[in-house]
């Protein structure tokens, strides 16, 4: 394990020497801000409308202010989240080191799971930002904390299943743009899969359905933790790196 935790931190510090880290945290800061700022607007409206209506029903926090902006988080997700994986294995290649990288006397599981934990540390730098809008709300008020740790659960997963792709991606070309986009247009495609379902019950519409990520976070934002949403996101991880790995066995090869 020594090596991973050695490809993760060269990974974490090539973050953090460029602007990529701090332009992506300050982005996400920014728009998480605005989901805060709009949903809290929102609740707070609400309950006087209900006040000044003479209803005594309490409103929920986590409900009106938390689970949308979890919900929104994930969308932006899948703007940011190619910007963090685009560059993993394809700068490699551009700058001529992965020959370097593929005969160093490391295993490509290490090599992967080095970078991809690197990719995650990153990401979770990122969603720590919106802690600080949730510390708010703690401070003047009092929100349930389990479903809020249940939705980053659901956010960590997803973003774990997106960069496990863009990971793989990024094996495929030695351009970071090319790779950046592709990775966003798998990841709509896998978000919007949820739609079929919608105008279609035929039990293949279920099973399209059923490979949407947007299908399997939405039991998270509402603070549900289900079995079969935490198999299909460690499945696709797994299945994600896998494919990366046999990406590198061929690079192997042809070289």
């Amino acid at each position: 394990m020594r090596n991973v935790f050695t490809i993760c931190g060269k990974e974490i510090r090539s973050y953090f020497t460029s602007p990529i880290a701090y332009l992506l945290m300050a982005l996400f800061g920014l728009i998480f801000g605005y989901f805060f700022f709009s949903a809290t607007i929102v609740f707070v409206n609400q309950g006087l409308r209900m006040q000044l209506g003479g209803g005594n029903t309490p409103m929920s926090v986590n409900e009106w202010v938390i689970a949308p902006m979890l919900g929104n988080a994930s969308v932006v997700g899948l703007f940011l989240i190619p910007l963090i994986s685009m560059r993993l294995f394809a700068e490699e290649k551009r700058s001529g080191t992965i020959e370097l990288l593929m005969t160093s006397p490391v295993r490509d599981w290490e090599i992967i799971i080095g970078k991809w934990l690197g990719a995650m540390a990153m990401y979770l730098c990122i969603l720590a930002i919106s802690a600080i809008n949730v510390a708010l709300l703690f401070a003047w008020g009092r929100p349930d904390w389990r479903p809020i740790l249940t939705g980053y659960l659901g956010l960590i997963l997803q973003g774990g299943t997106v960069l496990a792709i863009g990971t793989f991606i990024s094996t495929t070309t030695r351009n970071q743009i090319i790779a950046g986009g592709t990775t966003f247009a798998v990841c709509l495609l896998l978000w919007v899969l949820s739609w079929v379902s919608s105008y279609n019950e035929a039990p293949w519409a279920q099973a399209v359905a059923y490979c949407s990520i947007l299908t399997h976070f939405e039991p998270f934002s509402k603070g549900i933790i289900d079995t079969k949403d935490l198999v299909f996101y460690i499945s696709a991880i797994f299945l994600g790196l896998f494919l990366t790995s046999r990406s590198l066995d061929s690079l192997r090869w042809r070289a």
